[in-house]
C-alpha cells in the first residue's frame, strides 16, 4: 500500500453539524445530548429546522442585527455581501459558505451553520454529560432533519457511542434506502420514527414525497425487532384530521410492539428561520401554534382509538 493510500485511509470521518444540544429531555428517554446533522430528502411545509434541510454549510443572516460596519464586505472572497446606505444584502448565488464573513461580524448577525466536525470531536462533547446519562437513563440522540443522509458519519458516531456503553436513539423521517437502516441498526437502542400523514397524496403535497418508502422501511424495521416510538407531527389545518388519526391507530394496531406514539405539535419557530437562510416563506401554510386544549383533544382522539400516547 502506498504512503498516499495510507494517508487517505487514516482520514477521520467528518460530519456537517448544525448544533449539539445538551440536557435535552424530549429526544428520547432521560437526559440526552442531541446532535443535529445537515441534510434532508423531504421538504415539509412546516419544517421546524429549515437550517438543516440542505446538506451543505450555509450562512445565517439576520439583517435586523446588522450594524452596517462593512467588515463582511471586505472579508468575503466571492463579493456576496453588499452594503449600500442603510441596506445590507447577501447574494446567496455568490456565497461559498466559507465562513470568512462570520469571523469578522462583531454584531453576530452572520453565522456559519453546518461546520464539519470529526466523530472524536463530537464524542468529546457528548461524553461531558455521561454522569447525567447514567443517572437518568439517557444518552445520545442523533437527529437533524435526516441524520441517515450522512450515513458514514452517523454510523461512525453511533458505533463510538456504543463503545462507551451509551444508550443511542436516532430520529428519522424514514425516507432513505433500507441499507442505511441496516447500517445503523446494531448501534441503535430506540428509533424515533416520524409518521406525518396517512394519505399518500397528501403526504406528497406536504413533504414533497409519497409515504410508500417510509411505511415499507417502518414495517421492515419493526419485523427486524427494533424498538420504535412513532413520532407524529400534527399541524392545524393540515393533518389534524380524523382520517389521519384513524390511520395512526390502524398502523399502531398492526404493530403491537411499538413503544407508543408521541405527538409533536406544530410551532411557528421554523418560520422565523426561513429568511435567515434565504428561503421564501410558505404562503399556503396558514397554521398557527395549537393551544393546549387542541393538543389534548388530539391525544384524546388517539386514545379513544386505543393508541398509547406518550405525554411530555
Amino acid at each position: 500500500m502506498s504512503a498516499s493510500t495510507v494517508e487517505e485511509v487514516a482520514q477521520p470521518v467528518r460530519g456537517k453539524i448544525v448544533e449539539i444540544e445538551r440536557f435535552s429531555v424530549r429526544d428520547g428517554p432521560g437526559i440526552r445530548t442531541t446532535v443535529f446533522l445537515k441534510g434532508c430528502p423531504l421538504r415539509c411545509l412546516w419544517c421546524h429546522n429549515p437550517e438543516a434541510m440542505k446538506g451543505h454549510a450555509e450562512v445565517s443572516f439576520v439583517a435586523d442585527k446588522c450594524i452596517l460596519c462593512g467588515e463582511c464586505v471586505a472579508a468575503c472572497p466571492s463579493r456576496a455581501h453588499v452594503v449600500e446606505g442603510a441596506v445590507h444584502t447577501l447574494d446567496r448565488s455568490l456565497c461559498q459558505a466559507c465562513g470568512s464573513c462570520t469571523e469578522v461580524c462583531a454584531a453576530h448577525c452572520l453565522e456559519l451553520v453546518g461546520r464539519e466536525r470529526t466523530v472524536d470531536e463530537v464524542m468529546a462533547e457528548v461524553l461531558r454529560d455521561r454522569v447525567f446519562y447514567r443517572r437518568s437513563g439517557g444518552g445520545l440522540t442523533v437527529s437533524g432533519c435526516e441524520p441517515l443522509q450522512q450515513i458514514e458519519f452517523t454510523t461512525a458516531l453511533l458505533r463510538a457511542a456504543k463503545a462507551k456503553a451509551l444508550h443511542c436513539c436516532i430520529e428519522t423521517s424514514g425516507f432513505v434506502p433500507w441499507e442505511r437502516f441496516a447500517a445503523v441498526r446494531p448501534f441503535v437502542d430506540l428509533f424515533l420514527y416520524d409518521y406525518k400523514e396517512t394519505d399518500p397524496q397528501r403526504h406528497l403535497q406536504y413533504t414533497g414525497q409519497s409515504n410508500e418508502r417510509i411505511l415499507q422501511n417502518l414495517r421492515r424495521l419493526y419485523d427486524d425487532g427494533a424498538n420504535i416510538t412513532l413520532q407524529c407531527p400534527i399541524v392545524p389545518g393540515c393533518n389534524d384530521t380524523e382520517a389521519h388519526f384513524s390511520g395512526i391507530a390502524a398502523l399502531v394496531a398492526s404493530m403491537p410492539r411499538l413503544e407508543g406514539v408521541r405527538i409533536l405539535p406544530y410551532h411557528a419557530l421554523g418560520n422565523s428561520k426561513l429568511e435567515r437562510f434565504g428561503f421564501t416563506p410558505v404562503r399556503d401554510l396558514n397554521a398557527k401554534t395549537p393551544s393546549q386544549a387542541q393538543v389534548e383533544g388530539w391525544i384524546s382522539s388517539l386514545e379513544r382509538r386505543g393508541v398509547r400516547v406518550h405525554k411530555d
